[in-house]
């Protein structure tokens, strides 16, 4: 897993739309950790998902920040954004 590429950030117009919708405090830390993924998606409280190549989720204390990595790409796509519940996975 070598980190020291040059990713480039892509985020499903969906994230903006959660973002909306949560107290402003979380969504500015949620905000930091997506715009730190470019630096090093491997880092912090991750977790490949089970049954998806490439998925990985990281937990930002209540929320989880699901995102793709296109190493062929260098992209990153965060494509989800959710509030931990019993329902969450």
């Amino acid at each position: 897993m070598n980190s020291l590429k040059n990713w480039d950030l892509e985020i499903d117009p969906g994230v903006f739309r959660t973002l909306k919708n949560i107290p402003h405090h979380d969504a500015e830390k949620l905000l930091g950790a997506i715009r730190l993924l470019p630096i090093n998606p491997y880092f912090g409280d991750i977790q490949k998902m089970k049954n998806e190549e490439n998925s990985w989720r990281r937990r930002i204390g209540s929320f989880r920040i699901f995102y793709k990595i296109k190493a062929v790409e260098n992209v990153i796509l965060v494509f989800r954004l959710e509030r931990r519940t019993s329902k969450t996975y």
